[in-house]
């Protein structure tokens, strides 16, 4: 049985529906402590290098190509790693995946959303 998965910034109040609530910014959010945000877990890995973070800079016209690039990454080492286990937790509860992002439809936490549930509509 698959779980949902949803996103939303780590600013936002914090569910009481008992996901499990995985960062997936390179860098810590600002003004919050770690014990602020109830993570099950952060998981740095799966973020957008660095490189393509600054080439995008939040800015929606590139998040196109972005996600293009972003999805390319996510076949590479460390970050297959890092998603191969993103996805085994989604795979049996629901998931919150959280971003510091202002624009989170414009953000890595939305192409993850998108990615994993097509992974999981294609036959494997």
């Amino acid at each position: 049985m698959s779980g949902q998965i949803t996103y939303c910034r780590v600013y936002d109040p914090i569910s009481p529906a008992g996901n499990a609530r995985i960062l997936v910014d390179r860098v810590w959010p600002r003004g919050l402590r770690k014990d602020d945000l109830d993570l099950t877990e952060w998981l740095r890995d799966i973020a957008p290098s660095t490189e393509l973070r600054h080439w995008y800079n939040h800015k929606p016209a590139r998040f196109a190509e972005f996600r293009r690039r972003y999805l390319a990454e996510l076949t590479t080492p460390p970050h297959r790693t890092a998603a191969d286990h993103l996805r085994r937790i989604a795979a049996d509860t629901d998931v919150t995946l959280l971003t510091a992002s202002r624009d989170i439809d414009h953000s890595q936490a939305a192409v993850l959303v998108d990615w994993l549930t097509e992974s999981r509509s294609r036959p494997h």
